[in-house]
C-alpha cells in the first residue's frame, strides 16, 4: 500500500513539474525574433553593437520593413551602420525609401512612414558627422 502512494506521489510531481515547465518555455522568446534586428549586432548595446549603440531598426522605424526579405534587412542595415557623414546617410536612407516606394505601390500597399528620423537620430547621438 505505501508503495502505491509513493507511486502516485511520485507520478503527481513528475507531471506537475512537466506541466509548469511548459508553460514557462512557451513564454520564453526565440533566440532571435523575426523583425527585432536581426544582423550583425543584434540585441547588443555598447561596445560590439555594430557601431549604433542601442538603435534598432525594425518594422516601426524602417519603412518597407515587411516588404523586405530577411537579406535586404541586413544589407541595409550594414549600409546604415556604415556611413559616416549625415550626408552620406541621407543618401542611402532616400535611395531606399524610393526602392521601397516602387516595391510598395507593385504590392498595392501603403509605405509606413518612420515617426523620427534616422539619421537626424544618428547625428544628435553623434554617430555620424
Amino acid at each position: 500500500m505505501k508503495t502505491a502512494t509513493t507511486f502516485k506521489f511520485i507520478a503527481i510531481a513528475t507531471t506537475l513539474a512537466a506541466v509548469l515547465s511548459a508553460s514557462v518555455l512557451a513564454q520564453s522568446a526565440p533566440a532571435s525574433a523575426p523583425g527585432m534586428g536581426a544582423g550583425p549586432g543584434a540585441g547588443k548595446m555598447g561596445p560590439g553593437a555594430g557601431g549604433m549603440r542601442g538603435m534598432r531598426m525594425n518594422q516601426n522605424n524602417t519603412p518597407g520593413w515587411t516588404l523586405m526579405t530577411a537579406e535586404e534587412r541586413t544589407a541595409i542595415q550594414t549600409k546604415m551602420r556604415a556611413v559616416k557623414t549625415y550626408d552620406e546617410c541621407k543618401l542611402v536612407q532616400t535611395e531606399h525609401h524610393a526602392a521601397m516606394e516602387v516595391r510598395a505601390k507593385e504590392k498595392g500597399v501603403t509605405l509606413n512612414t518612420p515617426r523620427q528620423n534616422g539619421c537626424d537620430k544618428m547625428k544628435a547621438r553623434g554617430m555620424i558627422k
